[in-house]
């Protein structure tokens, strides 16, 4: 009996590790659908602080030109960064977190999994209504473009910067006010060059190592950041 009971663990140790990235993907799919007024408030903002920038500023169109690439990057970061300080909070509230940990499931592979549905559902859709830059501000299409790029670019790695401060301040009792005081110093060095690039192209003058600089940080963020995410979280969890 003993030797039938062992084997029967060891056939259900590799189930603990079967968890795929694609089980983690489905499970992470269907929580963001599910929740679809979370993730409808920041693209709501986005608009908001679209529209007013010109209502504010008035309708002179070379300063509006000029302001327009800034004012479209500005209400990016602020609905990518908003609610990011609830991204794992309610998963280490609800259990979730400890099921994943005691599962033996990869960590860094759900926060992977997380951080892209997130940028997909935020960073990807306000990518696409950056375009509307053209009728509000005068951009060309051409800059529009460039700037829609930018934003594909770089707003993996001010994601992964946000996601990384709201894990470290997991454990903390009132964390939330902490998140941008740690982010905000790592993404404005991001946010500066990806609205060089533009500027650079206006001027006439080469962007494509900007842009290549932008990709390559954006890479080494989703490759490393996901590992330094999954161990602060457990600690989080452990504390």
């Amino acid at each position: 009996m003993q030797k039938m009971s062992t084997s029967k663990q060891t056939k259900l140790m590799p189930a603990a590790h079967s968890i795929s990235f694609r089980a983690l993907w489905q499970r992470e799919w269907q929580a963001k659908k599910q929740g679809k007024m979370q993730w409808l408030y920041p693209l709501v903002l986005f608009l908001i602080i679209l529209t007013l920038f010109p209502l504010a500023v008035g309708n002179e169109p070379n300063f509006l030109e000029r302001l327009g690439v800034p004012a479209v990057w500005i209400a990016c970061l602020l609905s990518l960064i908003m609610g990011i300080d609830n991204l794992f909070k309610p998963e280490l509230d609800n259990g979730t977190l400890a099921q994943l940990i005691v599962a033996k499931a990869s960590l860094s592979l759900w926060v992977l999994a997380r951080l892209t549905i997130h940028w997909l559902f935020s960073a990807g859709i306000v990518a696409i209504l950056s375009l509307l830059a053209v009728p509000f501000f005068g951009l060309s299409w051409r800059q529009a473009g460039l700037l829609m790029l930018s934003i594909i670019i770089s707003s993996p790695m001010l994601l992964m910067f946000a996601a990384m401060a709201s894990s470290l301040t997991l454990s903390i009792k009132n964390g939330a006010v902490l998140v941008p005081l740690i982010a905000l110093p790592l993404q404005l060095p991001v946010l500066i060059f990806a609205i060089g690039c533009i500027d650079l192209y206006s001027a006439g003058l080469n962007t494509l190592p900007i842009f290549a600089l932008l990709l390559a940080g954006s890479i080494l963020c989703v490759i490393i950041l996901p590992w330094v995410m999954a161990y602060t979280l457990k600690m989080a969890w452990l504390s």
